[in-house]
């Protein structure tokens, strides 16, 4: 016998739901009104499950998707490369849902074509497809399409995100040589003092021996960190915790984020990222006839360093007073004479875009310089630094086996 699930309201209005093993549909029907209910829907069980399991897919289906940076690459690559083909926007997005393997970019897909037909706007449904496309993103679109120019701003937008991309790839690669010499340097410092010093200092208390200068400091060290070694880890989990705290505040952070873009070495590296980040952008933004002020507010947003963003909103309000960008950022002061003369020069011929581009350009250039040179000046410091401390134990190890054998022959 069947099993229908239904969906009643009972006598006081209320919803009830339930299953009845009855011969028919009919039937089941006749048993809900004989109990005083007002069938809302009845439904054959299996049939329910299918239907509940398909609204629950195509609930799944509309769910936003995020997405990685490799996977917005892929999908504004792709998008571009249809529009440029000839294909209408909806047909793109069709042969995307369709032909692409990977789930998120397929869901995107469906998304944005569902929201398109619905008459929504590609930047609108680009919000409601995936929180991967930031409002920056989101207006160049909207820029395209008021221009017609879609696919030429598509194409802009991959490489935008994929010099990005290679830039941080860049300085992440620049830190893993030196990550790997300091965690070499710590390894060999716990094997020298938990395996080599007991040993040494056995030796030694067995023979009797008056212990040279060096390897009393080293042995006196070494009991030290066995001693105290949970006061040392509950000092750097304190200032840790401290220094978290402090940066939590707007002032700290504020405080800790300037304080990066002055640090030796990596500080000129965040800098002429920024720079770089900043000038691709703004060049993207104003040669696709974004106002200049509202282009300054969204590129404010691509740097998550807050004392970067507290000084392009001082440029926001300078430009909003009706001074010149260049002028603006010389007011400011923290940047670049360069960058600032390249876009003076931009504002008075009138192409200010090709000026930001050049700019952009050159700051790629002058990252690679600098991270190669960073990598360059931190493998020698690391490995001066590593060869100090091993020459130091090497030395009050080697002092105090000399004295062990100065000893014994002594005493022959």
């Amino acid at each position: 016998m069947p099993t229908f699930a239904y969906t009643a309201l009972n006598s006081l209005g209320q919803t009830v739901s339930g299953s009845l093993a009855v011969a028919s549909r009919a039937e089941a029907f006749r048993q809900l009104e004989s109990q005083a209910l007002v069938p809302v829907k009845v439904a054959e069980a299996h049939l329910a499950s299918k239907l509940a399991n398909h609204a629950a897919a195509k609930a799944q289906e509309q769910t936003p998707a995020k997405l990685k940076r490799a996977q917005v690459i892929l999908f504004t690559e792709e998008l571009a490369d249809m529009l440029d083909g000839g294909l209408q926007i909806d047909q793109a997005l069709r042969v995307i849902t369709e032909r692409q393997e990977d789930p998120n970019l397929r869901r995107v897909s469906q998304i944005l074509r569902d929201q398109l037909r619905e008459g929504s706007t590609v930047a609108k449904a680009l919000k409601k497809a995936s929180p991967s496309f930031d409002e920056l993103y989101c207006n160049l679109v909207a820029a395209g399409e008021v221009s017609g120019s879609l696919a030429p701003i598509l194409r802009r937008l991959g490489q935008n995100l994929q010099v990005i991309a290679e830039l941080q790839s860049k300085v992440t690669q620049a830190m893993i040589y030196p990550a790997f010499l300091v965690g070499a340097c710590a390894l060999l410092m716990v094997v020298f003092m938990t395996v080599m010093v007991p040993q040494i200092t056995d030796l030694l208390d067995k023979g009797g021996q008056q212990l040279p200068m060096a390897t009393q400091m080293l042995i006196s060290f070494n009991h030290f960190l066995a001693t105290w070694w949970w006061v040392l880890l509950a000092l750097m989990i304190i200032v840790s915790l401290s220094f978290k705290a402090f940066t939590g505040t707007p002032s700290g952070l504020m405080w800790w984020h300037e304080t990066k873009l002055k640090l030796p070495l990596f500080g000129p590296v965040l800098a002429t990222r920024f720079y770089a980040q900043f000038a691709h952008s703004m060049g993207s933004l104003v040669g696709h006839g974004v106002p200049l002020l509202n282009s300054i507010r969204l590129v404010s947003k691509i740097s998550a360093n807050v004392y970067i963003q507290r000084l392009l909103t001082q440029v926001t309000g300078l430009v909003a007073e009706g001074g010149s960008l260049s002028s603006s950022l010389k007011k400011v002061g923290h940047f670049p004479l360069m960058l600032v003369d390249m876009i003076a020069v931009g504002e008075q011929t009138g192409m200010l875009s090709k000026s930001l581009e050049k700019s952009a350009l050159r700051y790629d250039k002058e990252l690679d310089k600098r991270i190669k040179r960073m990598t360059a000046m931190i493998s020698p410091i690391i490995i001066l630094f590593m060869a100090i401390i091993v020459g130091v134990v090497a030395y009050s190890i080697i002092s105090a086996v000399f004295s062990s054998v100065n000893g014994i022959r002594g005493r022959v």
